[in-house]
């Protein structure tokens, strides 16, 4: 087959436009709870709480329990970290799925593989027969649904909210999860205290939890979904869409300073989450009042008191002071509570630094989540929240590992300390990385208002590498500055979908360039097309402005030749 080629008079003009969204509910006042009169985010959120409240109380019941059934801290440290692989493991995958299948049924059979989970843990506590491996091996399994379920449960929210009221509803769900955990650790450790078996009150949370997740199943089943993006093409194979999901972080640089950032911090942040219960065993041992079990869950609950606070007054918090001095304040104030939980044997100081804890937590969570949700378009946003969750929980699954280690083999005072040395370390790294600084883009998906291009050799949807020529006349003088401007848009075609991409100069004529950009089929072409938001539409236009004449650029689109089979 000689290379098919068809020279178009340009590259089809899009119109802003989402192709098959429907208008999201709008709310008549901004404010931080303005997204719970949306009915089904309100549904949405009322169902997640009780599902919260369950899990974190069955942390708090397994991790005691762990601590039951054995007194090494690296077991106990383990716990955290068999929350965390898998999401370390399967969150790009899990987001690549969410990008891919229809998220509603996916979220339904990602619950209800958490519940059968906690369901069997359920009946190996009460039945007295479960063992450390066992309880990890569950935990781990647990762990695997939650973390497939997790793209696609935060990148619905962009679904049923709108735009301006996306950080609220960000904070509404951090809210969530930590009013839960400001009550259901302490449920927990109470009912684990209720029996003189650890692992029968283990058992019971257990059996609670499992019966939790009915709750989101029920909302998740009633909701009649209709999303803001969907493609008329073919979907993305699974392989391939990871592949275009790395390919987008790595011409993201905003999401790349985003996850280094949560990386750092919940790396040393893990140190309080993995340790705590080894905390409270030391401050509640000789207590004749409160019980270990139940101390831990009152140190956990206050974390989730602080993040409780934090929620409710984020909104102010935003509308005075940028992100960047949000996150650095919250930085100091957690490495903080690090020294003081290492040094100060205080029960009611622990207390009070752990509120402040957990406020910084949740001012850096809800800062980080929010950051990752407006920076990211719709096309590619589950896999971008994967990421961010792998890298999230990445941190705090090696940062379990490394200070449950240190603590094993020095004290829990060194490993603490050890993390608040490290916070410390870092920020001046982390000052340099901005988050949501200056005016945010708009990433509004477009729709062509051309038809798609019609070449004279009608190529196949896999034919390719398919190859992109764009023609430019442009004034000397101007030379400089189009060089400058294209080069920006350079980063727009790698990060829809471009394998290669260059631009060159004319040898003989000082006004023509020619930008090139090579994508691996014709199916990505036609992707890479519906890909383009309203902020890459503006890169280009930048760039057409200084093409000369009325006509746009000449378009010539080139599939590489491969050799004709001839059927008789």
């Amino acid at each position: 087959m000689n290379p098919e080629a068809s020279q178009d008079t340009v590259e089809e003009s899009p119109v802003p436009a989402v192709a098959g969204a429907a208008a999201a509910p709008r709310v008549a006042q901004s404010n931080g709870f303005g997204p719970l009169k949306i009915p089904l985010f309100r549904d949405r959120w009322i169902a997640s709480t009780v599902s919260n409240v369950g899990t974190w109380m069955q942390d708090t019941a397994a991790t005691w329990l762990m601590t039951a059934l054995t007194g090494s801290p690296l077991l106990i440290a383990s716990m955290q970290t068999a929350a965390s692989l898998p999401v370390l493991m399967l969150g790009l995958f899990a987001g690549a799925t969410a990008d891919i299948f229809e998220r509603r049924r996916l979220l339904i059979f990602w619950q209800a593989w958490q519940m059968v989970a906690v369901f069997l843990m359920a009946v190996l506590a009460l039945l007295g027969v479960i063992g450390p491996m066992a309880l990890l091996s569950l935990t781990f399994l647990m762990n695997v649904g939650s973390a497939m379920n997790s793209p696609a449960w935060q990148a619905i929210v962009p679904e049923l909210v709108p735009r301006e009221e996306l950080p609220n509803a960000v904070s509404l769900a951090s809210a969530s999860n930590n009013l839960a955990r400001a009550v259901g650790p302490a449920m927990g450790g109470l009912m684990v205290a209720l029996f003189v078996k650890a692992s029968t009150g283990a058992g019971w949370v257990f059996a609670l939890n499992a019966g939790s997740f009915a709750a989101v199943i029920w909302v998740l089943y009633k909701w009649k979904r209709k999303p803001l993006f969907k493609s008329a093409l073919p979907a993305e194979r699974i392989f391939g869409s990871v592949g275009t999901g790395l390919r987008y972080l790595r011409y993201a640089p905003v999401l790349q300073a985003i996850f280094l950032r949560a990386f750092l911090f919940t790396f040393s942040a893990a140190a309080v989450w993995s340790l705590l219960s080894l905390i409270a065993r030391r401050e509640f041992t000789h207590s004749h009042y409160i019980s270990g079990a139940t101390g831990y869950g009152v140190l956990n609950g206050s974390m989730g008191l602080g993040a409780v606070l934090a929620a409710v007054a984020l909104p102010r918090i935003r509308a005075k002071f940028t992100a960047d001095r949000v996150l650095a304040v919250a930085s100091v104030q957690f490495l903080a509570t690090l020294l003081v939980l290492a040094f100060i044997h205080s029960v009611t100081l622990d207390i009070l630094f752990l509120i402040g804890g957990g406020f910084a937590w949740t001012c850096t969570m809800a800062t980080l989540n929010t950051g990752v949700q407006l920076s990211s378009p719709g096309w590619v946003q589950a896999r971008a929240l994967g990421m961010y969750q792998m890298i999230f929980q990445g941190g705090l699954a090696l940062g379990s590992f490394v200070w449950g280690y240190v603590a094993e083999h020095s004290s829990v005072t060194a490993s603490m300390t050890s993390a608040a040395v490290l916070i410390a370390i870092a920020m001046p790294v982390t000052l340099r990385l901005h988050v949501l600084r200056g005016s945010l883009p708009d990433l509004t998906p477009y729709q062509f208002k051309r038809p798609v291009p019609h070449l004279e050799l009608e190529p196949a949807p896999e034919d390719g590498p398919v190859r992109i020529l764009v023609d430019y006349i442009v004034d000397v003088e101007n030379y400089n500055e189009f060089v400058g401007r294209i080069h920006k848009l350079r980063e727009v075609r790698l990060r829809t979908g471009a394998i290669r991409w260059a631009v060159f100069r004319d040898g003989n004529d000082a006004e023509r360039l020619e930008e090139s950009f090579v994508m691996e089929s014709w199916l990505d072409y036609l992707r890479s097309r519906e890909r383009m938001t309203t902020e890459d539409f503006a890169v280009l236009q930048c760039v057409r402005d200084l093409h000369k004449g009325e006509e746009l650029p000449r378009v010539t689109h080139q599939v590489y030749a491969k050799e004709m089979t001839h059927h008789s």
